[in-house]
């Protein structure tokens, strides 16, 4: 979705160490 306030939150599981929140 493109107006989401917390638009990280829905894009899964991704790589990288910005996003390392996601994958725990």
């Amino acid at each position: 979705p493109k107006r989401t306030k917390f638009r990280k939150q829905h894009r899964g599981r991704m790589k990288g160490i910005a996003t390392r929140g996601n994958s725990i």
